[in-house]
């Protein structure tokens, strides 16, 4: 019997660890049914029985029924399940009028969560705030939020920190969910939640604390959206200042309606390398800083959940490189061959990924961990051009949203334009967009960009970078491109086509 049992004896089964995580889903379903995230049979929550002595990703799992009221459960109520997602014990049915027993619809995307992001808990609510705040803008693809205390409720945010929540669009049932789901983890290594446009949101931590506490600041910041947008304020910029109504003229423009300046684009996008920042600052500045630092950066931050990620994400590229066969690639060994082994390794990738001028995620988010410490310790100060900031300002003022779109990572993005020698830049700027979204030199990432700011028309957006290639991949999506020419830029090719400018007051 016991092996019928996914391995599990059944005196474990009945044991005292799996009653009590039984008993803790039905008190929690019971708590967030007083918040309306559970009400009508909706929503859901799964916990891995936790015990010191099994790893997290072979523990078992307990999961609510589906199609029940959530706030009348009993323990004896709740589904067990292997590690690999395998019922191993069903409630029995109970009289009418109650429907006969099911595992939740959730199982499929609870799954994703566990084996994708190591979780100990995930929960699936329908509370009001997370479906409204999807129809904010029903084109977006992501929710963001910035400037608010509640995100540091949120792992690896801070206060000044974007909070970036993608969202996946609802389906008839459920389980048609888990393709769109497992993207969008994929997509967004850092985030701890998916929304479902008209529908809810999924929620997962490391412990059912974690995501408790996770939830409930997420739900927090959902209506903080909601309400700033009730009163004509914009949650995604740092000042909360007011959602800039643009005046529009006969041709689509834009005008500031301070000094009748009119701008044909309701957004414009900006490349930093080469457009806002010298080149001189990233490769002999920023790309030495980093390689420098690697190694002393991973010694003092090795058991933290952030390095760990990091390594988690470096590790999968190598494996893919060596595949690939790609030169210089050095295998990054597991923690128990031994910590300075992995740290080893993980220097060697970076110093010749750096070398190579490797536009890849993994290494972008590692960078921008390093920059961090660089910048909070003062060791470094961002460059950016002297036309940079009055350019930003304006733009602002005339209502027109600037984003930034950068190979370099979300975090290091915020920090280059968070330390400046004009001050904070970001509070001209809407949001970041880096390799999450796509290739910066594949149309299609252009596409992502143009449905994620809700703009039906692709020109209504100018993108400006100095790289042709990416000129060139904005232009097949349909964007304006504008050419940057700055000090030590690459030269174009002969008869490009494209606008150039040497400075953003010609724009």
């Amino acid at each position: 019997m016991a092996a019928e049992m996914g391995g599990f004896p059944e005196a474990y089964m009945e044991g005292k660890k799996v009653k009590e995580t039984s008993s803790l889903v039905t008190e929690l379903c019971r708590h967030f049914y007083t918040q309306g995230w559970v009400s009508g049979t909706g929503g859901s929550i799964t916990i891995k029985v936790h015990d010191a002595s099994i790893p997290k990703p072979d523990q078992l799992i307990v999961m609510s029924p589906s199609g029940v009221q959530k706030e009348r459960m009993e323990p004896e109520d709740m589904y067990i399940l292997s590690p690999n997602g395998s019922i191993l014990s069903a409630p029995s049915p109970k009289p009418y009028p109650n429907k006969l027993p099911k595992c939740t619809d959730c199982a499929p995307l609870f799954m994703k969560a566990y084996e994708m992001r190591n979780a100990g808990a995930v929960i699936h609510s329908h509370g009001m705030e997370s479906c409204l705040v999807t129809m904010l803008n029903p084109h977006a693809k992501e929710f963001r939020i910035t400037h608010m205390e509640m995100i540091k409720g949120i792992q690896g945010h801070g206060y000044y920190d974007e909070l970036v929540v993608p969202i996946i669009e609802n389906t008839a049932y459920e389980n048609e969910l888990t393709d769109s789901l497992t993207k969008a983890i994929i997509a967004y290594p850092k985030a701890t939640a998916v929304l479902v446009r008209n529908h809810g949101v999924y929620i997962w931590g490391d412990s059912w604390i974690h995501a408790k506490t996770q939830a409930e600041c997420y739900h927090y910041l959902f209506d903080a959206a909601i309400k700033l947008h009730q009163l004509g304020l914009d949650a995604a910029t740092p000042e909360h200042g007011p959602i800039q109504r643009a005046i529009h003229s006969q041709k689509s423009g834009v005008k500031d309606s301070q000094n009748q300046t009119e701008y044909p684009w309701r957004c414009i996008v900006l490349d930093i390398e080469g457009t806002t920042t010298p080149i001189t600052f990233v490769t002999d500045v920023l790309f030495p800083y980093a390689r420098e630092n690697v190694g002393k950066h991973l010694k003092l931050t090795y058991d933290t959940a952030e390095t760990q990620e990091d390594i988690k994400l470096l590790r999968a590229q190598v494996e893919e490189d060596l595949r690939q066969g790609v030169t210089d690639a050095v295998l990054i060994p597991h923690a128990d061959e031994g910590k300075d082994k992995v740290i080893a390794a993980m220097v060697s990738n970076v110093e010749a990924m750096i070398k190579a001028d490797r536009k890849i995620t993994a290494l972008k988010e590692l960078q921008g961990h390093i920059w961090r410490t660089g910048f909070e310790c003062n060791e470094l100060k961002s460059v950016v051009f002297e036309d940079v900031a009055d350019a930003l300002e304006k733009w602002h003022s005339s209502g027109t949203k600037v984003y930034i779109y950068s190979s370099g990572s979300r975090l290091a993005q915020r920090l280059l334009f968070g330390n400046t020698s004009y001050g904070d830049l970001r509070k001209y700027l809407s949001g970041f967009f880096d390799t999450t979204i796509g290739n910066k030199k594949e149309s299609r990432s252009y596409k992502e960009i143009t449905e994620t700011l809700g703009v039906d028309d692709p020109s209504d957006i100018l993108f400006v970078t100095d790289v042709y290639q990416e000129a060139t991949a904005a232009k097949a999506a349909g964007l304006e491109a504008i050419i940057s020419i700055r000090p030590g830029n690459a030269s174009l090719p002969e008869n490009h086509g494209f606008k150039t400018v040497t400075s953003f007051s010609q724009i």
